[in-house]
């Protein structure tokens, strides 16, 4: 339990992470089926090195879909870390070279590595050559990979510059595609919250 605990503290750094669980699903996006396939079938997936690409519109359940993937591989004592490239590249900035590559090389303990929301991140020469190096080496190492975006699909199969063409190709090769086309469950979720204030405020 100690060691599930500190995995958790490592590997789910924003603390919301922790209610993304299948506990707390709603039962109404029916992608979630794919996301208890992964976490059964997580041996095959690990020894394939077969991962995942979350695409579709902002609130449709991505980084829900990843965080319930990463909280039950992580009740089982699978090293998994749910992170960002603007996190990543902050961890970098200012960084001496050797650390830099250390770090790097630290991302590939995790036998399962989420990076959520790509594309928010400043596409600066920098910030690509390190989005890079990050996927090249994950990629090298053989582990899976989850990856949620805004993009849609087409973007990721024909990106603007060879910069982005790097990152995609690697990305594409290893991640089974998957499509969030439902509703907005976070606007959803802003209305009910609106409306419990509502009533709360009402009592007052």
């Amino acid at each position: 339990m100690k060691r599930v605990k500190r995995r958790k503290a490592q590997g789910l750094q924003d603390r919301y992470l922790y209610d993304y669980t299948f506990a707390n699903d709603n039962g109404q996006n029916p992608v979630m089926e794919k996301a208890h396939a992964y976490v059964e079938h997580w041996k095959e997936a690990y020894r394939d090195n077969t991962g995942l690409l979350l695409f579709g519109d902002v609130g449709t359940g991505k980084s829900f879909f990843a965080g319930c993937i990463a909280n039950a591989l992580l009740d089982r004592d699978v090293p998994v870390l749910m992170t960002n490239f603007p996190s990543i590249l902050n961890r970098l900035t200012g960084v001496f070279a050797e650390d830099r590559v250390a770090f790097i090389a630290s991302l590939d303990d995790y036998s399962l590595l989420v990076i959520d929301d790509l594309g928010v991140e400043r596409n600066t020469e920098y910030a690509m050559e390190q989005m890079f190096t990050v996927i090249d080496s994950r990629y090298r190492s053989k582990k899976p990979l989850i990856v949620t975006t805004n993009l849609k699909l087409e973007e990721i199969k024909n990106p603007p510059d060879l910069a982005h063409a790097r990152i995609y190709d690697r990305i594409l090769e290893r991640c089974a595609p998957v499509l969030f086309s439902g509703k907005n469950f976070r606007e959803e979720g802003a209305r009910a919250t609106k409306a419990a204030a509502k009533e709360i405020v009402s009592k007052g």
